[in-house]
């Protein structure tokens, strides 16, 4: 079982990204899915999750009103639009999926991970 997370890139202030975190082998809709992002030298943090059971959506305070979670179960991809970035966002960027019907912050919940994508905010 894989995930594929894709779409980052250099992008200005003020730009967006949007990033996918596509699956194989696995079903994203019967996961809740997490974005998680670890800026340089930092710890990886919980930015965004869509939970499993209700796909209600949770966000960090930092990236609230600027990204939004979703997933297209047709596809079987999860998104990250992100908006107005800033140099802070600056980071890898991972997609896991939990089993778990809830948002956990500890990474250790997530059962699968995919490999990360660099995001690159310059001012």
């Amino acid at each position: 079982v894989q995930l594929e997370a894709f779409g980052g890139g250099l992008v200005q202030a003020g730009g967006f990204l949007r990033l996918s975190c596509a699956a194989s082998e696995l079903t994203l809709a019967s996961y809740t899915i997490g974005w998680f992002r670890q800026a340089p030298g930092k710890e990886r943090e919980l930015i965004s999750c869509i939970r499993r059971t209700s796909s209600g959506t949770e966000y960090a305070d930092s990236v609230k009103v600027r990204f939004t979670i979703s997933r297209d179960r047709a596809k079987n991809i999860a998104y990250l639009q992100m908006n107005s970035l800033k140099p802070e966002d600056t980071g890898v960027y991972y997609c896991a999926a939990a089993e778990r019907g809830i948002c956990p912050s500890d990474g250790s919940h997530y059962r699968y991970w995919g490999q990360g994508t660099q995001v690159t905010v310059s001012s």
